[in-house]
């Protein structure tokens, strides 16, 4: 098990079942391994020993839980990612890089290399002897390396090339080995080190120094008839290995060329285009944009680098070329978007790019006229979901921009072609209608994204909108744009309908966090917004909006059944994440765009989108092959339990149940099936129905009455309401500590005098219903004459419950009766709201808040959810005694099977407790509270139970127990009904998606072949006729179709079993095929891809965390 335990945890999220069989019985053992994700965002595993059936693999009963059981793995969460056992802990990247592939890579095997570090600290004194060693002259010594001659002139070693051999005269130094112009070993090194026999070292020296220089326009070794010196006699170039000083000449013959235009012919990218004096190689830009995708470093640390690389001393003074770079490397990434959008390959050229043109495409959506059926839009019903787009929209608040710079002086290069809006009509647009469009409220939870205008004093943009696909998180042409306060509906629906354009589909969902808000007038505002945004979404177009699963239980309860991915029909396992996990990958660079201007910032947001885009496209082979395996295997699971659970009901509720959800389905306005039809009287609904009895009484003349404006069960409220005032009171009190302010403890004490004066006011009224009292505060305030003054906080309101049956009327015994048990039942639902968003907020803070500024504001919000929680608990428990007290005056019974004791070990959620929340616990254990055996925190999830406050609603209702088990049953076949057919349609849309993304590469190959077979008899605007240039063209249009093809065909070769691995059920299939390709530092074993059937442990959690990366 050790093996297991020190397994990645890509793999062990890959990793499937495996089976110990008996050879002599007609049964076999089988190990099954549960793999949890933690509310955290750790991984936890669990592992069942069942008895299974050789002839079906059917499970029995579990011989024992991972918590008892001695063949069980470790059952504990990962703390780090441990690489084949290794000691050193791997970045968490290269985990989720293995998590990726782990469909095509399977299991690591264990071999002697997996502890590398511990085999390299045997030789590391032999490591040290080398490294110096490669400090002298070498095995050679002074032997000449071309002409292996001994001469006390062979003194040049180069910088560049393998080896430490030494030469008579510098490698790139025409002398009597008659070598070509330029080194041999790399076209631009222009350094190599200089044995110095005074001093007995090499010293680094520039071949400038030694007569070398650079001439352009003429092939390599030919001199130019009338070459033409740089500015000065000197040139900056910026290479790789460092910034150099050389000399160059420019062509200036018959056949020569503009300054730039010769230096981009031999490679280097001008600084300028008038009288260029630096230039940067291209493959130092090449090495830096792929550089910035994958590690996000900037441009001043890449410079910083080549500096450092330069003179690492600080003795030499290097040119500044910082700038330089910033504008070359823009300037690059550019060209490079346009090269790669075939606009090179259209006569119109760069101007005529039309927006979003220069985006990647999504291979997977659907895309009319790409990778879509000739017959796509005559689909049946039933089918029409497979051509469904999958969009979401979101806000990343951290990708701000400061007031620096302006549009004018800083436009894009990209005039909206990629991702980001077309920014001259986004402003126009925000122009005319920002004002117009009037944000309501939100009458959901309080959502911040609704209600609060988030921008910052002294920034130009406080984040970004976007509008991307949910299912494959990659971003939309033209799509994301600038937010100036927040999520405003009048920018998010621009960057909406921006996305849309041209969309010919006849299915789409939207997903957004707060699409319960921002849908309900969406089609009202679109009939003010410009008619190019107008969108045919009631005949053509159908359109379903639904919250992502991660944000849903931030909303009001309504809502999390009617916007519940998990609920709707037609669409699949979706989340609707996608947009927040891709905000992770551009999170990094937010710190360095915050400071650049407009233009460049978008152009260099549009360059790592694009990448982000291209790295998802490429892998889609493995993506689809792990989706593929989990919803075969689910699917087949969910199956067999919800025909079991169906068999198990009586056939005609079955029949009712399906009806009722087939109609909710098509219609929400019908009853929702998933919510139950009773619900608990709150404090408002018995407060309405007191009113209305007093009301009748009134009329009959029958009234309890004894103040002109306060009724008997006003009086009872308003006790009640100044109770709580009190508990807020007295926590807000405890809550100042020893070091409060001034103006704190001000606020304090005013409010606790407005609190009494209530209460005085509220004890003459009081008196009026209950005469006894008056004697028994005046016996009470003689008693405590000579003592201090009560707090406000303590003063007794002596409700009927806490006085005697004597001294009080019936009725307000009974009134109180009434609303102490709404006060329960209210208090359980504020409690079970406050557990729930503890969770959420909890998750949030462990995947998504980074640096102490964010960890400090989200504790602070854990810190007030959690006394908000306290409160309610306390108020249920305050309630409950109240009516544990009437209920021996009134004679009432039965009560407590409704309204439990709550101990402090039923206030937990759900979900697993989240590590820091242990961390607490463990740390009160060690004071010495010791084990209660009752945390559900430390048992495992085969044993947990779900605490009383979750399955009890409290409060009385008109339904008998069989009514209760009907309904609840009713909405557990729904649930279990909705599990069976998500996975279904996941298993019919990841087979629609690999057909699609199959014929998308293959019309990408076929575009770039019609632009290959282009008679060339053409070029772009402003560009001087050039053969050459048209080869080029000619070129990599071949190139690009190849890679496409190659692409299409490797994807081809890697789902080969797809089909046949969905018909089986994942049983005994082999879903990677033989033959491809696995590196040396993954090597699988032999059989790991062969899928089992799913075994063991078949809890379900519909409601799993959503933000777990498909």
């Amino acid at each position: 098990m050790g093996k297991r335990r020190n397994a990645t945890v890509g793999a062990m999220m890959a990793a499937d079942d495996y089976i110990a069989e008996d050879t002599v019985n007609t049964h076999v053992n089988v190990h099954s391994t549960h793999y949890e994700l933690l509310a955290n965002g750790r991984l936890s595993t669990r592992s069942t020993v069942l008895n299974v059936s050789g002839s079906d693999h059917s499970p029995d009963v579990p011989q024992e839980d991972a918590a008892s059981s001695s063949n069980a793995m470790y059952s504990a969460p990962l703390e780090v990612t441990y690489i084949h056992g290794d000691d050193v802990p791997a970045e968490p990247g290269y985990a989720q890089h293995l998590e990726d592939t782990s469909a095509i890579r399977g299991l690591q095997k264990k071999r002697r290399t997996d502890h590398p570090l511990k085999n390299w600290l045997e030789e590391r004194e032999q490591f040290l002897s080398e490294s110096l060693r490669l400090e002298g002259k070498g095995d050679n010594g002074s032997e000449c390396s071309h002409c292996q001659q001994l001469e006390p002139s062979a003194v040049y070693r180069c910088l560049d090339c393998d080896g430490v051999d030494m030469e008579e005269r510098a490698a790139s130094y025409p002398g009597k080995h008659n070598l070509p112009h330029l080194h041999l070993g790399s076209s631009y090194s222009v350094s190599v080190k200089r044995w110095d026999a005074v001093n007995g070292f090499f010293k680094e020296v520039f071949l400038r120094s030694l007569g070398h220089y650079f001439q352009l326009g003429h092939p390599i070794g030919k001199q130019c008839p009338s070459p033409e010196s740089s500015f000065a006699s000197t040139f900056t170039v910026l290479d790789i290995n460092g910034i150099h000083e050389v000399r160059l000449y420019f062509c200036n013959c018959e056949q020569k060329q503009l300054h730039f235009i010769q230096l981009l012919r031999f490679g280097w990218f001008p600084a300028t285009v008038g009288f260029p004096r630096t230039a940067v190689t291209f493959r130092l830009l090449k090495h830096f944009q792929i550089l910035s995708f994958e590690s996000k470093s900037t441009v001043f640390e890449f410079y910083q680098t080549l500096v450092r690389l330069t003179d690492n001393t600080g003795t030499t003074l290097v040119k500044d070329r910082y700038r330089t770079l910033l504008r070359v490397v823009r300037e690059y990434r550019h060209i490079k978007m346009l090269k790669r959008a075939g606009r090179g390959h259209d006569r119109e050229g760069a101007e005529g790019t039309k927006c979003g043109q220069c985006a990647v495409l999504c291979p997977a959506c659907p895309q009319p006229g790409i990778n879509l059926p000739p017959d796509w839009q005559d689909a049946p019903p039933e089918r029409r979901f497979l051509y469904t787009l999958f969009v979401g929209l979101d806000a990343n608040f951290r990708l701000k921009r400061r007031m620096i710079s302006n549009h004018a002086s800083d436009p894009s290069l990209a005039k909206g072609w990629a991702y980001f809006v077309d920014e001259d009509d986004y402003k126009a647009f925000l122009h005319a209608f920002g004002k117009i469009i009037v944000q309501e409220p939100s009458n959901c939870s309080n959502h911040d994204a609704v209600n609060k205008q988030r921008g910052k004093e002294g920034f130009a943009a406080s984040s970004v909108g976007t509008c991307d696909c949910t299912r494959h998180d990659m971003k939309r042409p033209n799509s994301v744009g600038d937010l100036q306060l927040g999520e405003a509906y009048v920018n998010m629906d621009f960057l909406f309908f921006c996305s849309l354009i041209g969309n010919e589909l006849v299915e789409v969902v939207v997903s957004y966090d707060i699409a319960c808000q921002w849908s309900i007038h969406l089609w009202e505002r679109m009939q003010i917004y410009p008619v190019w945004m107008h969108i045919d979404h009631e005949e053509r177009t159908s359109f379903r909006f639904l919250i992502p699963k991660f944000h849903l239980p931030a909303h009001i309860r309504a809502c999390q059944t009617t916007y519940s991915f998990n609920y709707n029909k037609y669409s699949g396992r979706t989340d609707g994440e996608g947009v927040e996990r891709g905000w992770g990958h551009i999170n990094p660079v937010a710190t360095s765009t915050r400071e650049m201007g407009p233009g460049s910032r978008r152009d260099t947001l549009d360059d790592h989108f694009g990448d982000w885009n291209w790295t998802k496209t490429c892998g889609m082979g493995a993506l689809l092959l792990r989706r593929v395996r989990e919803a075969v295997l689910e699917l087949d699971e969910k199956t067999i339990l919800h025909d079991q659970f169906s068999k198990g009901l009586p056939a005609p509720d079955v029949a009712e149940w399906t009806q009722q959800l087939t109609a909710w389905e098509v219609d929400h306005s019908k009853p929702n099936p998933f919510e139950a039809t009773f619900k608990a009287l709150s404090q408002e609904s018995v407060r309405r129905q007191l009113a209305d009895e007093e009301a009748k009484d009134l009329t009959s003349g029958s009234s309890y009455v004894m103040h002109e404006d306060v009724t008997a069960s006003q009086l009872i409220i308003m006790g009640l309401d100044l109770e709580n005032q009190q508990r807020r009171l007295e926590t807000d009190y405890k809550a100042l500590g020893l070091h409060a302010t001034d103006d704190q403890r001000a606020k304090w004490t005013v409010r606790s005098n407005t609190l009494r004066r209530k209460i005085n006011s509220w004890v003459e009224v009081q008196q009026l219903y209950i005469p006894s009292l008056r004697l028994v505060r005046s016996r009470a305030a003689e008693a405590t004459q000579e003592q201090e003054e009560r707090q406000v906080y303590d003063i007794p309101l002596l409700l009927p419950s806490s006085i005697s049956s004597t001294l009080c009327d019936g009725r307000l015994r009974d009134i109180e009766w009434r609303l102490r048990y709404a006060q329960c039942t209210d208090s359980l639902d504020d409690l079970r709201d406050g557990l729930c968003m503890k969770a959420y907020v909890l998750i949030d803070k462990s995947r998504f808040q980074r640096g102490q500024v964010a960890n400090t504001r989200s504790q602070g919000i854990v810190d007030r959810i959690q006394a908000k929680i306290e409160t309610s608990a306390e108020r249920y428990r305050a309630a409950r005694d109240a009516i544990s007290k009437l209920a021996s005056m009134l004679g009432q019974l039965g009560w407590q099977e409704h309204l439990l004791k709550l101990k402090d070990e039923d206030i937990r959620p759900l979900l697993v407790e989240d590590a820091e929340e242990k961390k607490k616990k463990k740390k009160k254990k060690g004071r010495g509270q010791g084990d209660t055996g009752t945390d559900a925190a430390h048992v495992s999830e085969g044993r947990r139970t779900v605490s009383w406050i979750w399955t009890r609603l409290g409060g009385e209702v008109d339904l008998g127990e069989d009514q209760r088990l009907h309904e609840s049953l009713r909405i557990e076949w729904c649930k279990s009904k909705a599990r069976m057919d998500r996975w279904q349609e996941e298993v019919a849309l990841l087979q629609e998606e690999k057909r699609r993304i199959v014929a998308f590469l293959g019309y990408r190959a076929t575009v770039w072949d019609e632009r290959a077979e282009d008679d060339g008899d053409w070029m772009l605007p402003k560009v001087s006729w050039d053969p050459v240039a048209i080869d080029g063209r000619i070129v990599y249009a071949q190139q690009q179709a190849a890679q496409f093809r190659e692409m299409q065909s490797h994807c081809t070769r890697l789902w080969c079993s797809v089909d046949e691995f969905i018909r089986q059920g994942g049983k005994n299939v082999k879903l990677v095929p033989d033959g491809v390709t696995i590196d040396d530092d993954a090597d699988a074993d032999d059989d790991n891809d062969i899928v089992r059937p799913p075994q063991g442990d078949t809890n379900d959690n519909d409601e799993e965390s959503a933000s777990r990366r498909p």
